[in-house]
């Protein structure tokens, strides 16, 4: 029963880094979307950032 702890806070961590990178690939991305000179690399990235920030409807 002692791990417990350890397990939970070692959960948290792993999420909390997977929470962060995902927040920094979505960041880089938009700014790809808004600065990129070229309109097909800032089309492209707009099209991942709708794939990526996509959420589900309500039912």
């Amino acid at each position: 029963m002692s791990s417990l702890p350890a397990l939970l806070d070692d959960a948290a961590a792993i999420a909390a880094v997977g929470g962060l990178t995902y927040t920094g690939a979505v960041v880089v991305v938009a700014a790809a979307s808004v600065l990129s000179r070229d309109p097909e690399r800032r089309r492209d990235a707009r099209a991942t950032l709708t794939i990526m920030l996509r959420r589900r409807s309500p039912r």
